[in-house]
C-alpha cells in the first residue's frame, strides 16, 4: 500500500467511522487506521458521558412526582405554583444536563469510532423526550441499555431496550392489559397495547419486509404483557417488573413457532428467538452499511455484515470488527451527508474544543432540525441525505457555520485547520478558496461548508 492510500485511509477512519477529526486525530491513525479502529472495540461496552448519573428508576419516579404536584395544583386553581414550575426546570435542567454530556463527550472523545457506534444502537431503539414521561429519561436510558450492550449480544441489547422503564413508558407498554387477565376481567378500560410489540417486529428486529403478520404483531403484544413498572410506592419504584395479574394467559404462536404458556419468560423467550431470526440480521446488517457506507450501500458489505451477524449468534463486536475489515467501507467514492448533530459535533471537534453550556450544542440543532434526545417517532432520526440536503437546510448551515466561524477564526490557521479536518480527504478547490478566503472567518466558513466537511 503507498503512503497516498494509508494517509487516505486515516481520514477515513476518523472521519467515516468516527465523528470527525481533532488536530492530530489523522496523523495517529495513519499509523494503522483498520487497527486504530478495531481497538476501540471493548467489550465491557462505550464509554459513559457521566460518571455518576441518576438512574431511569430515579427520574420515573421524579416525574410523577412532578405531575402529581401539577394535578393538585390544577385541582386548586393555580396550575402555575412556584412548585409546580420549579419541579419542571429540575427536570429540564436534568434531562439538558444529559445531552450536554453526549455532545461533550462526542467532541472530546479520542474514540470517536465507539462513540458513533454507541450513538448507531441509541437511534437503533429510540427513546424520545417528546413525550412528557419519558423526557427527562432517555440519557439514562442510553447509559443504562446501549452504552453498557453496544459491542456484546444483540440478544442482551434487546432484552435490556425492551424491559427498560424508559422504552416501556415511551410505547406505553407498562398500560397494556392482557384482556383475559385477573386485572383484564376486572377492568374493561384498559386494553392491550400493541406499540412496543409492532416496533420490536419493524424496527428493532426484522425489519417492516420480513413479511410477519398482524396476527404476529398482536400474539407478541399478548405475550409482552406483564412487563411494567414498579409504581412510586413500591420497593423497585420506576424500576422493570413482571406483573402476573395482566399477563394475558395462554401459549402464543409467533412467526409459526408456538410458545408455551407462562409468565415472564414467554415475552424473554420470544424476544431471544426474535434476536436470532435471519430476517433480524439482514435488517441490522443493512441498516449498518447504510449508516456508515452509504445510503445505497453495496450488496456485498450487507451481505459480509449479515454473515458476521449470524455465524457469531449476534455478537455486536465481531460485526462491528467484520465492517471495519470490509473493503467496501473503505471505498472513497462512498460519503455520507452528515446529520445535524455530526455536523456540529465534528466542527467542534475540528477546533479541538467542547461546547460549555447547554445552549451552544441545543439551539443550533434545534433550527437546523434534530433537537436533542427528540427524535420524532420510534424510527429514529433519518441518516438519509435527502433528510438533510435540503436549500432551507443549507442554508441554516451556512448562517451557523458563519456565526461559528466568527468565533473561532483566530484559534488556528484556517488551511492547517482544513489540513486537520479533513487529511487526504481535503480537495484542491477547497484547500485554494480557503487560502485565497478574504478573512479567516470567510476561510472557516468556506471549510465548514465544503462538500469533503459536510459529507462523511
Amino acid at each position: 500500500m503507498s503512503l497516498t492510500d494509508k494517509d487516505l485511509m486515516a481520514a477515513l477512519a476518523v472521519t467515516r467511522f468516527g465523528l470527525g477529526a481533532r488536530p492530530g486525530d489523522i496523523a495517529t491513525a495513519a499509523h494503522d487506521p483498520r487497527g486504530s479502529l478495531i481497538d476501540q472495540i471493548d467489550g465491557r461496552g462505550a464509554d459513559q458521558p457521566q460518571d455518576r448519573p441518576e438512574t431511569a428508576a430515579q427520574r420515573f419516579v421524579a416525574m410523577r412526582a412532578y405531575q402529581a404536584l401539577r394535578r393538585e395544583a390544577r385541582d386548586d386553581g393555580e396550575p402555575r405554583t412556584v412548585a409546580v414550575q420549579q419541579a419542571n426546570r429540575v427536570l429540564r435542567d436534568k434531562a439538558a444536563a444529559d445531552f450536554l454530556a453526549r455532545a461533550r463527550l462526542g467532541a472530546g472523545t479520542a474514540d470517536g469510532f465507539r462513540e458513533r457506534w454507541a450513538l448507531f444502537w441509541a437511534n437503533h431503539f429510540t427513546v424520545s423526550s417528546t413525550k412528557e414521561i419519558t423526557a427527562a429519561m432517555v440519557g439514562p436510558f442510553e447509559q443504562e441499555v446501549i452504552r453498557p450492550y453496544a459491542f456484546g449480544r444483540f440478544e442482551d441489547l434487546l432484552v435490556a431496550a425492551s424491559t427498560h422503564p424508559a422504552m416501556l413508558t415511551y410505547l406505553d407498554q407498562a398500560q397494556s392489559v392482557g384482556p383475559n387477565s385477573a386485572l383484564g376481567d376486572r377492568n374493561s378500560r384498559r386494553g392491550l397495547n400493541e406499540n412496543l410489540a409492532r416496533e420490536i417486529l419493524e424496527l428493532h428486529t426484522l425489519g417492516i419486509e420480513a413479511g410477519y403478520s398482524q396476527a404476529d404483531v398482536t400474539e407478541l403484544a399478548r405475550a409482552l404483557t406483564g412487563f411494567s413498572i414498579g409504581r412510586e410506592d413500591d420497593a423497585r419504584a420506576g424500576q422493570f417488573v413482571f406483573r402476573e395479574n395482566i399477563h394475558e394467559p395462554g401459549a402464543r404462536a409467533v412467526l409459526g413457532k408456538t410458545y408455551k404458556a407462562g409468565d415472564l419468560g414467554q415475552g424473554l423467550a420470544i424476544l431471544k428467538a426474535l434476536a436470532a431470526h435471519p430476517a433480524t440480521a439482514r435488517h441490522l446488517a443493512f441498516k449498518i452499511a447504510r449508516h456508515f457506507v452509504a445510503d445505497d450501500p453495496p450488496p456485498s458489505l450487507v451481505a459480509r455484515l449479515e454473515a458476521s451477524f449470524r455465524d457469531s449468534g449476534g455478537r455486536l463486536d465481531r460485526v462491528a470488527r467484520t465492517l471495519i475489515e470490509a473493503p467496501e467501507a473503505w471505498d472513497p467514492a462512498a460519503s455520507k451527508f452528515k446529520t445535524p448533530y455530526e455536523f456540529l459535533i465534528s466542527a467542534w471537534r475540528l477546533i479541538g474544543a467542547q461546547p460549555s453550556a447547554f445552549e451552544r450544542i441545543t439551539l443550533p440543532l434545534i433550527s437546523l432540525g434534530q433537537r436533542g434526545f427528540s427524535a420524532p417517532s420510534p424510527k429514529g432520526w433519518s441518516d438519509m441525505a435527502g433528510e438533510w440536503c435540503s436549500p432551507d437546510g443549507l442554508v441554516k448551515r451556512l448562517q451557523w457555520s458563519q456565526a461559528f466561524a466568527e468565533v473561532i477564526a483566530e484559534r488556528m490557521d484556517p488551511s492547517v485547520a482544513a489540513q486537520n479536518a479533513l487529511g487526504a480527504r481535503l480537495s484542491v478547490p477547497t484547500a485554494q478558496a480557503v487560502a485565497r478566503a478574504e478573512t479567516r472567518s470567510e476561510a472557516f466558513a468556506l471549510l465548514l461548508m465544503s462538500p469533503e466537511f459536510q459529507r462523511r
